[in-house]
């Protein structure tokens, strides 16, 4: 049985074929620029990669002009004899759609109805630049493959067993319920995965474990979960708050926002490009908002770069000590997403950042990228772990559980 996983963003395609008798993805890629000028794709097959720049795609005859024609070549992809890997539509089962938000309404994932539909398109004020493009891709993926199954997963779903103390504001209580206020969380597809993969290599029930799980790349999160429950996680009622990110400036007083828009005369829509990407460890070094090119810089004696990269470091062991205190204990810490599998030394920093907890990390078994692991010392009263994420297939498994 095979699972396809599609995910739309506001001007991309990214999407997966996972064979379930195996749990491995035999196809995927990604359609880049959709909607604009100089559209790329990436589609592989196995191991073997397929670049189709914009000259190839004229050679092809391919228009890519919306996210139906760009759902409509994945499929092509899929069946092509040189680059597919199916023979026809019947042997997808189902599709399952990442959503980022399903605001208050969506505490697991759900098949797809007309009335689903249309609540992912009211949360779009939520999630403007996802939740319109979610929709397009569900509605192109119904009009080309009418009748096939299709299962909305939701990244805000994991986080709603937050108690209300976690996600409530302190703005005035009736604001909050008019209009929908609070701290909704991302990244829980990541989360919900990671910590089921802990509980697994640390061969104990999740129901037992105390877990800190941080996702930790260009948007970064981090989530206490307790006993298989999401209970605090960092990002608020959107993507920005919480950690110092790749663009974004995380946590930051509410007031500067105001004192900006007075001492600068900048718009408000000025201030949404300043506070999501242009703000960041990108704000904070000048330089970039890949940590690769921050750490070079920073090796080299940059002193802002070195800067971006002690604050953001700071920021997650500060929110690890807080989810310390809120589950009163915990079990493992855990490392994921392309900074938290890939950079040894954000990991020992961070940990060491924490020893006062009876953490600590084995320098030799840190000295990996992407390998499923423990890093901690034998006697580390907490452990540390490597767990890489694979949302294309938590999605994948949601998928399958439903239909």
């Amino acid at each position: 049985m095979k699972i396809l996983v599609i995910n739309c963003g506001s001007s991309s395609l990214k999407y997966q074929l996972i064979d379930m008798n195996t749990q491995v993805a035999v196809a995927g890629g990604l359609v880049e620029r959709v909607g604009i000028d100089n559209t790329m794709l990436t589609h592989n097959r196995g191991a073997e990669k397929f670049v189709i720049d914009l000259v190839k795609q004229k050679e092809l005859g391919i228009l890519i002009t919306d996210h139906k024609s760009a759902v409509a070549l994945v499929i092509d992809l899929l069946l092509s004899v040189g680059m597919g890997i199916i023979k026809s539509v019947d042997e997808v089962a189902a599709v399952g759609h990442r959503i980022v938000h399903g605001g208050d309404k969506y505490s697991k994932s759900v098949i797809i109805t007309e009335e689903v539909v249309e609540e992912i398109a009211k949360c779009a004020k939520l999630a403007p630049l996802h939740n319109p493009a979610h929709v397009i891709g569900i509605r192109a993926c119904q009009e080309i493959m009418p009748n096939k199954l299709m299962v909305a997963v939701f990244d805000t779903a994991f986080h709603q067993t937050m108690p209300e103390k976690a996600y409530t504001y302190s703005l005035p209580y009736e604001l909050c319920k008019e209009y929908k206020i609070r701290r909704y969380g991302f990244h829980g597809t990541s989360h919900k995965y990671v910590s089921l993969q802990a509980a697994k290599l640390l061969n104990t029930d999740i129901t037992k474990l105390k877990l800190i799980t941080c996702h930790l790349g260009n948007g970064a999160s981090i989530a206490a979960v307790q006993y298989g429950k999401s209970v605090d996680t960092s990002m608020g009622f959107t993507p920005l708050a919480g950690l110092t990110m790749g663009t974004r400036c995380g946590d930051i007083d509410p007031s500067v926002i105001e004192y900006l828009e007075q001492e600068v005369n900048l718009s408000p829509s000025e201030l949404d490009i300043i506070l999501n990407k242009k703000s960041g460890v990108l704000g904070i070094s000048g330089l970039s908002s890949d940590f690769r090119d921050i750490e070079i810089a920073a090796g080299q004696g940059n002193a802002r770069a070195q800067l971006a990269l002690d604050v953001f470091r700071y920021n997650v062991i500060k929110y690890i000590g807080g989810y310390v205190a809120a589950m009163n204990g915990v079990d493992a810490i855990i490392f994921t997403a392309g900074v938290g599998e890939n950079d040894i030394d954000t990991r020992a920093d961070i940990i060491e950042g924490l020893s006062y907890l009876g953490a600590d990390i084995d320098p030799v078994r840190n000295k990996v990228r992407g390998i499923l692991s423990v890093i901690s010392s034998d006697d580390a009263k907490i452990k540390v772990l490597l767990v890489p994420t694979n949302e294309e297939l938590m999605i994948s498994q949601e998928t399958l559980a439903l239909i």
